[in-house]
């Protein structure tokens, strides 16, 4: 059994595996609110990371996790890289080191983490973000009010869970606890769907009629914008939970296409009634 984590303070030293918007974001958040402790980025790139050294988001940073000892290591690589990531940084990481990551994808994460009973790893998902990529988009109040799901399974250590959600909350989040299933369940209805429908809806346009398009497209297409080789992997690691998000849209689109081929506007109008009364409880602050 690893020793307990102590709890999270503006002294202790956090690795951030990613430096990209929401690694970058994560690191500007820390500095803004006066954390004291080391902020190393970890990647692939030297020169990107030199350049985030330049930039004030991080203190050093290294190629390798193994070069790396930390007492929080923040994974924001993607999806289908988190484990092999995670693994590599417990091999030669403190004794009482706590792992997260930003990951929009959590069952198959925490199982495998599970699976092989590292024991400090902890899942999150910082319900945050934007199409943008790069460090230098990076926000210092990006994670303000919004809600950080964290992804505790039966072998989490509680001081680890709540290591972690100390974490998320130092930098202004709100956190809520849910098993891995359950988000997953949730965020294809609530990020991963939008996503690709935002992506079909781009993706029929006819190029000779872009020049007709206006706000509206563009506020309805904007994620499309995203990474594709990202979000190709989040889509396939959600696979179950995006195809039953599917199903649920196709029987909705079916009751509006059917009130439009039938002419009948009493459905047609309950329809798009029941969808703007949805849209307007939701908030977007």
């Amino acid at each position: 059994m690893s020793q307990q984590p102590a709890q999270f303070t503006p002294d202790t030293t956090t690795a951030i595996v990613g430096v990209g918007l929401i690694g970058g974001s994560i690191a500007a958040a820390l500095k803004s609110r006066g954390h004291r402790g080391r902020i190393v980025g970890i990647g692939r790139n030297a020169n990107r990371l030199e350049s985030a050294v330049d930039a004030g988001l991080i203190d050093e940073f290294a190629t390798d996790s193994a070069q790396v000892q930390a007492d929080l290591y923040v994974f924001c690589t993607p999806v289908d890289r988190i484990p092999k990531d995670v693994f590599h940084a417990s091999e030669t990481a403190n004794a009482n080191a706590v792992f997260t990551d930003a990951g929009s994808v959590k069952e198959l994460i925490c199982n495998t983490l599970d699976a092989d009973a590292l024991g400090r790893f902890v899942g999150s998902h910082p319900l945050a973000g934007s199409e943008k990529r790069g460090f230098e988009y990076a926000e210092p109040d990006l994670f303000v009010d919004r809600v950080c799901i964290v992804t505790p399974t039966e072998n989490s250590a509680d001081s680890s869970v709540d290591f972690i959600e100390q974490f998320w909350r130092s930098i202004g989040m709100r956190t809520l606890r849910m098993s891995p299933a359950e988000h997953d369940a949730a965020l294809a209805q609530t990020s991963h769907l939008p996503h690709l429908m935002a992506s079909v809806l781009a993706g029929c346009l006819p190029m000779d009629w872009a020049n007709l398009t206006s706000t509206g497209f563009a506020d309805t297409t904007r994620i499309a914008a995203g990474d594709a080789e990202l979000w190709t992997a989040i889509l396939l690691q959600n696979q179950g939970p995006v195809l039953a998000a599917c199903d649920r849209f196709e029987e909705t689109w079916r009751k509006f296409r059917q009130a439009i081929e039938t002419s009948d506007a009493t459905e047609l109008t309950r329809q798009l009634a029941q969808a703007k009364n949805i849209r307007d409880s939701i908030n977007t602050d």
